[in-house]
């Protein structure tokens, strides 16, 4: 099969890219570095291509950007993909209000380019979109919650598996980059239900992993591993240090992905995230991050949360595996900061 991964030198791209050349498929990756354009040093993925590169020597990589709709249209049209899978993002909410033409044309019309030249050129290839749990903007905090020692949690019985599906997606504040990545999962929604495409959002709770370039501005998990091991001072933005993620290994990201691809449906949309066994509040990750590499943390704390922030987001993911079953996280917490420690 041939696959053709954009985003393919970032954390799920990388992960696509290798799992789907090891199974044998044809894989083409779309990545031009933009990544350090928006995060400077840290978020260059270079290293990461020629990680991939080495390790996979069928990968084909293509260096230009999603934007230019001429290009994508002329590969659909000379490739024809059995498969696309869609990870080039801007992914910042902070970094969005300060680039928000760019931010909109990598996020929104990047998708919609990308989505017309399957519509053209691919039309029964499956099209995977890794959206986010940020187009559900901030209407998540309207559930209440509860404070515990070194996290919030849901107050309510039946909200502990989580957020799902049925979160509106309006009425909220979502940050810019929330605003373009919801803009980009409705088109890829429509273009599944308008032209029967076989279209899937995949509403990303925290993706990690040892690929992920994490800076300051996106990747947190990454980025606080980064600051315990460099003696980095590392920031804490609001709701005291207790704000909870649910963190997903990216190989799982990638096993969901592959299980639709075997059976896709049209217009289908999933959280996908470490549900609550892999969730952790900020303060819980610093405990276990400086046990782990035996090195303590210099941090401080900023009482102003980040604009539009989740207080306690955890994926649930009941709708995901009521339809594929067959998919079940394979990655604990632990094992995930033992793996990107070491």
């Amino acid at each position: 099969m041939k696959v053709l991964v954009t985003g393919s030198a970032g954390l799920i791209g990388s992960e696509a890219a290798a799992y789907f050349s090891r199974r044998g498929d044809e894989v083409i990756g779309i990545d031009n570095n933009q990544r350090r354009e928006f995060f400077g040093p840290d978020g260059d993925t270079l290293w990461n291509l020629a990680r991939l590169q080495r390790e996979n020597p069928s990968y084909r990589h293509q260096a230009f950007d999603i934007r230019d709709r001429a290009a994508i249209l002329d590969l659909f049209q000379r490739e024809q993909p059995k498969a696309v899978i869609h990870c080039a993002a801007q992914p910042s909410h902070d970094l969005a209000a300060r680039l928000p033409f760019e931010d909109f044309e990598v996020n929104a019309t990047g998708t919609l380019n990308l989505l017309e030249a399957a519509r053209r050129h691919a039309i029964n290839a499956p099209f995977v979109f890794m959206s986010t749990n940020k187009v559900y903007g901030d209407a998540p905090n309207e559930l209440p919650l509860v404070e515990l020692e070194t996290r919030w949690d849901y107050a309510r019985p039946e909200d502990h598996a989580g957020i799902g599906e049925a979160m509106r997606i309006d009425r909220s504040k979502h940050s810019l980059f929330g605003a373009s990545k919801l803009a980009a999962d409705i088109l890829v929604q429509e273009y599944g239900r308008y032209f029967g495409m076989a279209t899937v959002c995949f509403r990303g709770g925290c993706l990690t992993g040892p690929q992920h370039a994490g800076a300051e501005l996106h990747g947190f998990l990454s980025y606080l591993v980064k600051c315990v091991l460099s003696g980095r001072k590392f920031k804490v933005y609001g709701y005291k240090g207790k704000q909870v993620r649910d963190q997903i290994h990216s190989l799982d990201v990638v096993r969901a992905i592959e299980v639709y691809l075997a059976n896709p449906r049209p217009a289908a949309v999933y959280n996908l995230g470490g549900g609550r066994q892999n969730s952790v509040s900020v303060l819980e990750a610093i405990a276990k991050v400086e046990h782990l590499s035996r090195r303590q943390l210099e941090w401080e704390y900023v009482e102003q949360a980040r604009a539009g922030d989740h207080i306690c987001y955890i994926s649930d993911l009941s709708a995901f595996q009521r339809d594929y079953p067959e998919w079940a996280l394979s990655r604990s917490l632990d094992e995930i900061l033992d793996e990107m420690v070491a």
